[in-house]
């Protein structure tokens, strides 16, 4: 049987994968976070982290696991999309009058294969993981709990994504012992600003399920990341 798609439904997956080409240009900077006891550093990222979650947190919730997935697939097509379109328009010729601003362009949007691969095979694993762990705990919790399923699942996920990409992309070049405390940092900063965000999340939720009259259980589905069925 097909299935037809709300406008919500589409205007939530179109701006899930708008946040992630924009996460990706915003990660070229870096900041610190200075704390009475430590300073940590993060990159620009982290803003537009409250959306992306809410939304990936939203869509998981109401309409399940295997609408997730196209989600999931959709955001990174889209993101490929993009890096190739960066990449290409940086090995563009540049006018004279352009010659001087080259190499800010090219800072900003230009990432090596490494990094590129690094972030894509990061987003696959963190957004999968966090979607497998929201399901699955919403049937064992029989829909109840959800700001601890939301938590989890965001520990989880940001750890994986964090883990691959640091991993896949720094290691040789940095010290391991700083590539795990970057994969530390990133998770613990994004957990915390998803539990901070927590009742904006909890309500969005709600108001969506109202609205739709939707709320799947993910009971007998394939979790196959490539499955495409139903």
């Amino acid at each position: 049987m097909k299935r037809s798609y709300s406008a919500f439904f589409l205007m939530l997956a179109i701006v899930c994968s708008v946040c992630l080409v924009i996460s990706n240009i915003l990660a070229v900077k870096q900041f610190d976070i200075h704390l009475p006891w430590l300073t940590l550093t993060s990159t620009a990222g982290l803003l537009i982290f409250p959306l992306s979650y809410i939304i990936n947190d939203c869509i998981c919730e109401v309409w399940g696991y295997r609408n997730m997935r196209l989600v999931i697939w959709m955001s990174f097509a889209t993101n490929l999309l993009a890096v190739v379109m960066f990449q290409l328009s940086v090995a563009l010729p540049p006018s004279p009058h352009w010659t001087a601003m080259q190499e800010g362009y090219a800072a900003t949007l230009a990432q090596t294969p490494r990094i590129m691969l690094a972030s894509l095979a990061g987003f696959l694993v963190g957004s999968f993981l966090n979607a497998l762990i929201m399901s699955k705990m919403k049937l064992r919790q029989r829909g109840r709990h959800f700001w601890l399923r939301a938590v989890v699942s965001s520990l989880i996920g940001e750890a994986g994504d964090t883990l691959v990409f640091t991993c896949l992309g720094f290691i040789g070049v940095i010290p391991i012992g700083t590539v795990f405390v970057i994969v530390a940092t990133e998770t613990v900063l994004k957990t915390a600003y998803e539990v901070l965000i927590l009742p904006v999340t909890t309500l969005v939720v709600r108001y969506v399920k109202r609205r739709e009259n939707e709320d799947i259980y993910d009971e007998g589905i394939s979790y196959n990341p490539f499955s495409f069925k139903g």
